[in-house]
């Protein structure tokens, strides 16, 4: 966790050496475990990089903003961008069929249909049901003293939560986790044929396990209060109804759950996990926190721009566009990176440092625009109420041994975290 070996040099020459020859599809381990100090030279020195396949990575937090924002220019459509990877697999049918990867009018159908589990009325009923199970699991951390705070504590809550949302059985969410880090790891900029094959395993055990699930909810005839799956296939074709192009198809039903649990799970787990390595890192702000809990809502937030769930974003420019006084000619593909962004210090004072009360903090951990995250008034609700009452229960919050990062350069969090309570 600490400076190695292999730590960014302290040369000023060497940095600016390291931003000009920088490749996404070349990463070296330090990149992975560090991006920030790179980051960092990126945007002094090249912050629109042209990168070897021509393709640009972009550093400043306002011309991230300027992308996100014009959604008109700048495509979010990736049938073209996944074929070299995926080809003509289930993973293509997957990302290009969800709706983060995908424009309007489809965006705006879907995300209009998924709205209403994330209304406020929605988050209100869901945070007692969060609360309840965050104080199970911590009873069981506090039984043993010791528990990984991931496997354990971060990735069980949203997949808890979105199994409930989905209508999962309790006995039949042992893969989830597992299909949703298969699913999201086919998106590393480079992919090994083995991530592959297990992406498209994945993919095609969940669709057919939800596939199974929608034929027993129809069965059924309903689902259960709070329950999304009931109402995405009332929407959809599954159903018979007014509005068939409002509808969704039955492949854009199954698809677009496991979209809902992917982005649900891998941003709530990063948050949470990302959140109390911070905290353990700057024990100042952990004995703050502990001190003034109602400073949990600042710290969240602080959370989300410093150790951003999500690092990478990407679009294609619709037509010839300029980004900070560069020409990008249409069909430029650009990597929007976020990590980098919320740590431009043209934009946020101090970046570098913890402040759980800063203010104003207008991160892009959720993006912004028509894409921003649909869910991210979930995911905050849930990091508030899981590093809150975790602060809050106990007196002794160490880590218990190393701490195994993702090895991932879009998703930055933790595999396994070992932690010590008291």
């Amino acid at each position: 966790m600490g400076p190695s070996a292999s730590a960014w040099p302290d040369d000023p020459a060497a940095m600016r050496a390291a931003a000009i020859a920088f490749d996404l599809k070349q990463l070296e381990p330090r990149f992975l475990d560090d991006p920030y100090p790179l980051y960092r030279a990126l945007r002094e020195h090249d912050p629109i990089h042209r990168m070897p396949d021509g393709s640009y990575f972009l550093t400043r937090y306002e011309d991230c903003v300027a992308v996100y924002r014009d959604a008109r220019s700048w495509s979010s459509d990736k049938t073209l961008d996944f074929r070299p990877n995926f080809g003509e697999s289930l993973l293509y049918e997957h990302h290009t069929t969800s709706l983060v990867f995908n424009d309007p009018p489809y965006h705006t159908r879907v995300r209009r249909l998924l709205a209403p589990a994330f209304t406020p009325r929605a988050l209100k009923a869901l945070q007692a049901r969060v609360e309840a199970l965050v104080d199970r699991l911590l009873d069981a951390i506090a039984a043993r003293g010791r528990c990984d705070l991931i496997e354990d504590f971060a990735s069980a809550i949203p997949v808890q939560l979105i199994g409930d949302m989905l209508g999962v059985p309790q006995e039949e969410r042992g893969p989830l986790r597992g299909w949703s880090l298969a699913i999201l790891g086919a998106l590393e900029p480079v992919l090994s044929p083995a991530q592959r094959e297990r992406g498209i395993a994945a993919v095609a055990e969940f669709k057919a396990y939800l596939g199974d699930l929608v034929a027993r909810r129809l069965a059924e005839g309903g689902g259960g209060e709070g329950e999304i799956l009931s109402t995405l296939i009332k929407a959809s074709e599954f159903s018979r109804g007014d509005g068939a192009e409002e509808r969704l198809s039955k492949l854009e039903l199954l698809h677009n759950c496991i979209f809902l649990l992917n982005a649900g799970h891998e941003t709530t787990t990063n948050l949470i996990g990302n959140g109390i390595d911070l905290l353990l890192r700057h024990p100042e702000a952990l004995a703050e926190l502990g001190r003034e809990p109602a400073l949990i809502d600042g710290a969240v937030e602080e959370f989300l721009r410093l150790e951003s769930s999500n690092q990478l974003g990407n679009r294609r420019a619709a037509a010839a566009a300029s980004l900070g006084g560069v020409d990008l000619p249409a069909g430029s593909y650009v990597h929007v990176a976020i990590g980098a962004a919320n740590r431009d210090p043209a934009q946020f004072a101090d970046p570098e440092r913890l402040d759980l009360r800063r203010q104003p903090n207008r991160h892009l951990a959720f993006a912004t625009g028509i894409h921003a995250c649909a869910g991210m008034s979930l995911a905050r609700m849930e990091g508030m109420v899981a590093i809150g009452r975790l602060v809050r229960r106990f007196s002794v919050i160490a880590r218990d041994g190393n701490a195994i990062r993702g090895g991932r350069a879009r998703f930055r969090g933790f595999l396994h975290y070992p932690l010590r309570v008291g």
